[in-house]
Formats: structure tokens, sequence, C-alpha cells
């Protein structure tokens, strides 16, 4: 059976913005500075946040990474391509779908900047990927801030082997419904291309992460009218595992619930409050290994659940023991093989349009 890790990722390094030096946007560059273990410890960092990019005058956290938890840094940067396949050999995988670091917590109000830094990245990871012969897939970056740059870069991505588009849960400090992002919707809509909902820090000094700004923008798609807006148009929520459901549920089943109190009726289980939710708004979840499956399933998500491995990272989110996982959930009997496939390969294939 073949494999899709539907969320890894790329350290970026200072050959991702190569191509900026001796241009106008040189100065958008980002810098790396890096403190002793004493400075840091005196300032409160812990020893991940002793290297920082320095872009547009403000630090932004660039880990410092070790060769035992994490793969190689070679593998990482994308400097070892090849060894980066091997290892998904090893690991069982046949594809990666590949996801940025930097981006993850990058804010600007700047568009001239974004628009360097997006596009400069998204030529980088385009040429690095293109000699895989489709195993290692990327999301596009796209400049937020300017509505028809964001759809020109959409287009020359989707010509470049980008199968989805990295989005935060509140970009520019705007819902994931704010009609700003509706020029970029239709145009993937139109070119088959997902919205990619990750794990991300929306803007400086707010750094909500993990699971609020999935379930928060999940909640908006949902009970907006955009899956009939843009009828082609897929929304994936990556990188928060999928324990946030059951809760996401009952609030959004709250109407109903209130509709049937004191009423001679019958309250319907909580995974049966809108039993078509997946499959109508064409949303699709990465599960955790330590979620639940069992339970998660019951919320009629089969052909929605995605797994990930998080590979690069080593965070909460991360286990590159994933794919086993699923084989393991089989193995024991909580999945069957039909859905075991599916969250391995059936799921993300439908999603990333692979």
């Amino acid at each position: 059976m073949s494999v899709i890790d539907a969320d890894t990722h790329v350290d970026e390094s200072e050959s991702t913005w190569a191509a900026l030096e001796g241009t106008p946007h040189s100065k958008y560059i980002p810098v790396t500075v890096t403190i002793s273990p004493e400075e840091a410890q005196r300032a409160g960092f812990n020893s991940t946040t002793r290297r920082s990019w320095v872009v547009e005058g403000r630090l932004q956290n660039r880990a410092v990474r070790d060769e035992i938890n994490h793969p190689p840094r070679v593998r990482r940067e994308l400097d070892d391509v090849e060894g980066r396949l091997a290892e998904m050999d090893e690991m069982g995988v046949d594809i990666q779908v590949i996801f940025p670091t930097f981006f993850i917590r990058h804010n600007t109000r700047n568009a001239e900047a974004e628009w360097a830094l997006a596009t400069t990245y998204n030529r980088w990871l385009a040429e690095k990927c293109e000699p895989t012969n489709g195993r290692l897939q990327w999301a596009a970056v796209l400049p937020w801030l300017n509505s028809e740059a964001a759809v020109e870069e959409l287009r020359w991505a989707k010509e470049h082997g980008a199968c989805g588009i990295f989005k935060r849960g509140f970009d520019i400090d705007r819902k994931v419904t704010d009609p700003h992002f509706f020029p970029v919707y239709e145009e993937a809509s139109r070119l088959d291309m997902p919205v990619c909902i990750h794990t991300g820090h929306p803007l400086p000094a707010r750094e909500w992460d993990r699971g609020f700004p999935i379930m928060y923008a999940f909640a908006e798609v949902v009970t907006s009218r955009i899956p009939e807006m843009f009828p082609n148009l897929r929304f994936g929520f990556i990188e928060s595992g999928a324990s946030w459901i059951p809760y996401v549920m009952s609030q959004l089943g709250a109407t109903k619930r209130a509709e049937l109190r004191g009423k001679q009726a019958k309250v319907p289980h909580l995974f049966d409050l809108d039993p078509e939710i997946f499959r109508k708004n064409r949303a699709f979840i990465t599960i955790d290994p330590i979620d639940d499956v069992e339970s998660i399933l019951k919320f009629h998500t089969e052909d929605n659940l995605m797994i990930g491995t998080d590979y690069s990272h080593t965070d909460i989110s991360a286990n590159l023991s994933g794919i086993n996982e699923v084989r393991n959930w089989v193995d024991e009997g909580r999945i069957d093989n039909e859905q075991g496939e599916k969250i391995l390969n059936t799921n993300s294939r439908e999603f990333y349009g692979l």
C-alpha cells in the first residue's frame, strides 16, 4: 500500500533566501543571531530559543535541533534530498507533503517583505522537490496582504508542482472566512488546490498555538457558506490532532440541543448531531497517534482523516512513528484494513489531489 505523510516540514536555511541577494529586496533577508547558553538562561529562553532569525528588525525563533531526536540537518534543510528520500523508504513512506517552519511564525504588515520572502521560499522549495518524481510534494506560502499578488503566486505555485496552500488560522489578523481571502479561495477552487489550515502563530505578541486557531477556523468554515460559494474548495486542519472534534461538535450542536430541551424527544448522540458535516464541507483532519481513533471515527470521519509525522520537528505534534502507529491500529483491530488504507493513503491523495 502506498503511504502519504500528510504533514512534514523543511527547516529553512541561508540558502532558502539566497536568490534575494543583490536585489532591491535583499534588506528583507533573514539574518541569524545566536546567544550563549548563559545569556539565554539569563534572558529566560529555553534551549531551543538561543538562535533566532532577525527579520525586519524583529527576533523570530530559529530552533536549534540536535541530530539525535531529529533527522540530520542536511535532510531537514534539503541539502541532501536523496538522503531524505532514503529515510522515507526506511519509514515506509512513498510521499511527503512539506510545510514551512519559518512561516509558522513570520508575521509582517509589510506587503513587499511578505511577497519577497514567500515567493523566494516557494521557488527554492519547488526547485528542491522537482527532481523527486512527485515523492516530495509541497504547500505554497502566499503573500496574503495583497490579494492580487496572492492569486498570482498561487497560479505560479500550481504550475510548478504545489499541491496545497499553507495558511494559519488568523493570517493578517483576519479569521479564515474574511472576504479578504475570497479571491484566493475562488482561484484555489478553480485550480483544485486545497487550503491547509496549519498550526501557527498569527501575529507578534499573540502566539496562540495548537488547537485554538484550528478549532476556531473549522467552526467558522462549517458555519459559513464558503464551501457552497467555492464548490471545489477543500479545507485541511493540520497538525493539531483530532481530539478537539468532540468539543467543537458539542458547541456547534448547541442550537439543536436547545431546540430539543424540554421536548419529548430523544437527544441524539454527539456524533450524530451532524453526520454529514465533514463530507459536505470537504473538511480533512490530520489525526494524532495519541487520539482515540475509535471515538473519532464515530463522527463519520472515515473519509476525512489523514496522518502526518511532522518530520523535521519534535514538538508536541511530532511522531516519526506515526505511520507505524496506524498500522498498529489495524493489527490490534482498532480499525479495519480499509480504514487504515484511507488514513495512510486514500484520504490524503484525495485532499491534496495527488
